[in-house]
């Protein structure tokens, strides 16, 4: 096991994010590979709050997170009852929607409330501390003095979903570090997906752009392409929500092994800016023949901008030459 250095300090940590390049691809974003010394990492990783032994059974890995520091939180896409989750993960049924009818999940968050090691009340520390806050929230232009800060450490069980989505307006970046445990972890599926959305879907893209007084909703899987998957260890991603910041995960994999663990943390606007909050619903465009074509332009031309109109447009058109030559395509 690692042996900690009380003397280690994080300050090249601050250097490497004020260098990283933004990515634009597929939008504007920070990827971070090997952000912790690789020493650091392995101290970190092999603490017994983020390498809990493993376990034979669902409640007792629930009783080794609550011994090491854990709480359920909510958290989007999870529910906070654990014997519900218990008997969930026993039958797992597939069929079952939770929060949200864009996705299956139907997982648990924990945070880790009360670090006992060294290593990780000094990592807690500093994300906490005011040289890290500055240093993400200058690297995309949020001003400190309109938003309030939240950050942890976290731990999210099999069945853990959540759907592609921008984020809501409220929030104003965030960013997200694997520190899995296992060193296979990169090889399993639980982690962030990273969508843009398909030529068929721009228009809610749209209705976002020209709406600011609406919040953004979670969408379905289909109406999306993943474009990059954060799946290495010691990886920081950080981004400034916007209308094309589409990202989401699935988590399917063994957890009594390990458990997706990151570093997350998010700053949030201190006053709300949206109005009204339609659901991924309101933006279905379903289409049987010509004349529910016609309704259908008629009713989401009510709530499209300008600009958003006429692609609306192509796209029905494009779905009545399909219905007339027999070859719809329905997500």
């Amino acid at each position: 096991m690692p042996v900690w250095n009380e003397s280690v300090t994080y300050a090249y940590l601050l250097e490497k994010i004020r260098k990283a390049r933004v990515q634009d691809v597929p939008f504007a974003h920070v990827q971070i590979n090997d952000f912790f010394h690789e020493d650091d990492f392995k101290a970190i990783t092999a603490s017994p709050e983020i390498k809990l032994a493993p376990q034979s059974s669902d409640s007792d890995l629930f009783n080794a997170l609550f011994k090491s520091g854990y709480k359920i939180i909510e958290f989007p896409g999870c529910i906070t009852d654990k014997d519900v989750y218990l008997n969930w993960h026993q039958h797992k049924r597939s069929d079952h929607r939770y929060n949200n009818t864009s996705c299956e999940g139907f997982g648990v968050t924990l945070r880790l409330l009360q670090p006992k090691s060294a290593a990780i009340q000094k990592l807690t520390e500093f994300l906490n501390s005011e040289e890290f806050r500055t240093a993400i929230a200058e690297k995309f232009g949020i001003p400190m003095d309109e938003v309030f800060y939240d950050a942890g450490i976290q731990k999210y069980l099999d069945g853990y979903e959540i759907s592609p989505h921008p984020d809501i307006r409220k929030k104003a970046l965030t960013y997200m570090v694997n520190i899995n445990s296992d060193p296979e972890s990169e090889k399993n599926e639980h982690h962030t997906h990273y969508l843009q959305f398909k030529d068929s879907h721009k228009y809610v893209q749209s209705y976002w752009e020209g709406n600011p007084d609406s919040d953004r909703c979670w969408v379905p899987w289909s109406w999306c392409d993943t474009k990059k998957i954060q799946n290495e260890n010691n990886s920081i991603v950080i981004f400034s929500p916007a209308n094309n910041t589409l990202h989401g995960v699935k988590a399917r994999y063994d957890h009594l092994k390990y458990q997706r663990t990151q570093l997350y943390g998010n700053f949030w606007y201190n006053e709300a800016r949206t109005t009204k909050h339609p659901a991924w619903e309101s933006f279905v465009i379903e289409q049987t023949g010509k004349r529910k074509a016609a309704t259908i332009k008629g009713r989401i031309s009510t709530i499209l901008p300008k600009g958003a109109k006429t692609f609306v447009k192509d796209v029905l058109l494009k779905s009545r030459r399909d219905v007339a030559s027999g070859r719809l395509k329905r997500d």
